[in-house]
């Protein structure tokens, strides 16, 4: 028998739809087991607060908020200090920290370039720059602005020909990354020209070249030291002329246009063409120098007329006088016949007044040489005689009575 239409199976309850799907069985209500969930004990869980508790409470708040105020002043104060740590006090108060890192590493730099002189360049330059077989290099008339830092660094890279087109110089090249290569690399180089810019008011602590630490005299138990050598207080005269680019250039003597003793032009008497300094021991006639404007002239001296006179013995080694306290008399002409012992190095006897003027500059001779230069007359009095070549070489001349 088929199911009519409407009507449901036998086995299917009104509730349930045509689909022919059951609905879930129905479950009896229950009722929840009560359970401790907290282990703690009933006073525990009391939300009434008495008042010792309510004043913990409070107390405990205000050191939080005393503690929270304290963290902020603490973190306000260090941020402060450290700005002006930074950037240093206002009006130069005191010095910003990346200042006073840069300048302790200009320190480091310098103590490095005068160790890496003294190695390397003192041989030629002089151990205080005051030159030798090279020029001198502590004159504040070339360290003004003649030997900056673009300028020494090419005389490093290039070499001497830099300076005087001189192919062969005996300034070699000292950059790793010359032609040929020298032994310096960059940074060594930096230092270098570092120690040579160095302020005079400034004083360094000689450093062991291995170890890099202080090194003591051990005759006096004192660190030893050094000064810079640029003057940062010095400026040239009013109309002075820039140090020339060569430095030879500077002790060219022009060709006197007066006549010799004999009336004709002397071509001994003066330097060559180019202006390089005679190595040669020439006669006394040749040795004379051609006398500055206002000075005495040295074609009358005795050894240019054929006459006699007083001669005077000066000789130089290892870049100093050896007679530093010369005589002669007043008013009459005299000789001094001079004896460079340094071989390779240029040397001659240039006399100043007591205001320091020159009255008397001789030729440049190259070690080692002889030559007898013909001075005077000199007025009575203390003169001071030095090498233009070299500064620092010194004497005194006492003329009369």
């Amino acid at each position: 028998m088929t199911d009519q239409p409407g009507t449901p199976p036998d086995d299917r309850s009104p509730e349930e739809p045509e689909s022919g799907q059951r609905l879930p069985a129905t479950r009896p209500t229950t009722t929840p087991v009560s359970a401790d969930r907290f282990s703690a004990p009933p006073s525990a869980h009391r939300n009434d607060l008495t008042p010792e508790r309510a004043a913990m409470i409070v107390g405990q708040s205000a050191r939080a908020r005393w503690v929270g105020f304290l963290a902020v002043v603490v973190v306000t104060l260090f941020v402060i200090v450290y700005y002006f740590y930074e950037l240093g006090l206002p009006g130069g108060l005191s010095q910003s920290r990346l200042a006073a890192a840069s300048e302790a590493i200009q320190v480091t730099s310098v103590e490095r370039g005068y160790n890496i002189y003294q190695a390397n360049c003192a041989q030629c330059h002089g151990v205080n720059g005051e030159g030798g077989k090279g020029p001198a290099l502590n004159r504040q008339d070339k360290l003004f602005a003649h030997l900056n830092p673009d300028y020494i660094h090419n005389m490093l890279q290039v070499g001497g020909r830099y300076a005087c087109g001189n192919p062969n110089s005996i300034m070699p090249v000292w950059s790793n990354t010359g032609a040929p290569p020298g032994p310096l690399n960059y940074k060594a180089i930096e230092d270098v020209i570092n120690f040579i810019r160095a302020n005079d008011t400034n004083t360094y602590t000689v450093k062991d070249p291995n170890l890099f630490e202080p090194v003591v005299d051990p005759s006096t138990g004192q660190v030893e030291t050094f000064k810079g050598w640029v003057d940062p207080t010095w400026t040239p005269a009013p109309g002075s002329t820039p140090f020339p680019a060569c430095w030879a250039d500077e002790f060219k003597t022009p060709a006197s246009p007066s006549p010799g003793a004999s009336g004709s032009p002397s071509a001994s008497g003066s330097p060559s063409a180019s202006g390089s300094p005679s190595a040669s021991g020439s006669a006394a006639a040749s040795g004379s120098p051609a006398a500055p404007s206002g000075s005495p002239s040295a074609s009358g001296s005795p050894a240019a007329s054929g006459g006699t006179g007083t001669v005077v013995q000066e000789s130089a080694a290892n870049i100093a006088f050896e007679v530093t306290n010369l005589s002669a008399p007043k008013d009459q002409l005299f000789q001094i016949a001079f004896d460079n012992k340094d071989a390779g190095t240029p040397h001659n006897i240039e006399i100043k007044d007591a205001g320091g003027v020159t009255v008397f500059k001789g030729d440049i001779i190259t070690g080692v040489a002889t030559t007898t230069y013909n001075v005077g007359p000199l007025k009575a009095g203390s003169y001071a005689f030095v090498c233009s070549v070299h500064p620092n070489m010194t004497g005194t001349l006492t003329v009369g009575p």
